[in-house]
C-alpha cells in the first residue's frame, strides 16, 4: 500500500473541503455567488470530511443545517473505520 501517497492526497482534499467552507461563508457574506451544498458535502464525501467539519465550526457556516451537523459527522466516522478496517492487515502482521 502506498500510505504517504494516500495521506498526501487525503491532506489535499481536506484542504480543498475547509478551504470551500470558508469560500462559501465569506461569499454569503458577500452576497455573492455561492458554492453549492452539493459540492461542499460531494468533497466532504471524498474524503474531506474532516476538512469540512473543521470549516464549519472554524467560520461558522452551516452549523444551523441538519444536512452538515449530521451527514459531516456521520462521514467522518465512516472514513476512519474505512481507514482502521484498511491498516487492520499492518497491525496484526
Amino acid at each position: 500500500m502506498r500510505l504517504p501517497y494516500i495521506a498526501g492526497v487525503l491532506g489535499a482534499v481536506n484542504l480543498v473541503s475547509f478551504g470551500l467552507m470558508v469560500a462559501d461563508k465569506q461569499r454569503a457574506r458577500r452576497g455573492m455567488r455561492r458554492v453549492r451544498e452539493r459540492t461542499l458535502m460531494l468533497w466532504a464525501a471524498a474524503g474531506g470530511a474532516l476538512g469540512a467539519l473543521a470549516g464549519m465550526y472554524t467560520v461558522r457556516h452551516k452549523t444551523q443545517h441538519r444536512l452538515f451537523t449530521l451527514g459531516v459527522p456521520l462521514l467522518l466516522a465512516l472514513q476512519i473505520g474505512l481507514a482502521l478496517w484498511l491498516l487492520r492487515p499492518a497491525w496484526w502482521g
